[in-house]
């Protein structure tokens, strides 16, 4: 067993309390501001904008420091168009089969039905993939310990971190996923988590009229 290696932690920063406060208060107020769109421009996104994101969602927690994710960023246009066909095929038999009505009745007040243009249209998707396990160069295995809950840390970061940067997105997860490993040739060891389509806002993109639960009904001081 490898014995642990520490360093100092020089990354922290300590701000003033008054400062802590302005900081956490300016920060809500733009992720307020964050809102899921279904409405994208076709314009092309910087490629390092997207590497940068990527990097802060790689900066999560998680178990045992595995790491246990992978994100396959596409924006050719052929390989959108397949991953819509294989998205609208899974959401056919949701609408129309297997969702039960309850389902079908909280998804009306968003607007959503079976067909999703935005997977073609948007510049970037972001398909991420949860490591169950790794593999070694003599073909074992190495099991990755809260691997599902540590992606869903990494995707988080990733949201926050593409709206940051002045872009809007949408969380996808037609299911089942299984054509992503087809169509973006991942391994067995993986398995897709979500699409995240990513880009600029449609000119006149609208957005449901929904609200956001408050702090006390979300929260308990104990």
């Amino acid at each position: 067993m490898a014995e642990p290696k520490f360093m100092p932690l020089s990354s922290y920063r300590e701000y003033p309390v008054e400062e802590m406060r302005e900081r956490a208060a300016s920060f809500n107020a733009e992720m307020q501001r964050r809102r899921t769109v279904r409405h994208f421009a076709d314009r092309p996104i910087p490629p390092d904008v997207i590497e940068n994101c990527i990097r802060t969602a790689g900066s999560a927690p998680s178990g045992a420091n595995m790491q246990p994710w992978h994100f396959v960023v596409v924006s050719d246009p052929d390989v959108k168009r397949r991953i819509r066909e294989g998205a609208e095929k899974e959401e056919v038999e949701f609408y129309h089969k297997r969702a039960p009505q309850e389902w079908l009745d909280a998804l009306a007040a968003l607007g959503t039905d079976e067909h999703k243009p935005f997977l073609e249209t948007a510049p970037c998707l972001i398909a991420v993939f949860v490591k169950s396990y790794a593999l070694t160069a003599d073909g074992g295995r190495i099991k990755h310990y809260y691997a599902t809950e540590s992606v869903g840390l990494a995707t988080g970061l990733l949201i926050a971190a593409v709206h940051n940067a002045g872009l809007v997105s949408l969380t996808h997860t037609p299911s089942p996923m299984g054509f992503l490993n087809e169509i973006l040739a991942r391994p067995e060891n993986e398995r897709p988590f979500l699409l995240l389509v990513v880009g600029y806002p449609a000119k006149g993109a609208l957005v449901p009229d929904i609200s956001r639960k408050p702090v006390e009904e979300i929260s308990s001081l104990v």
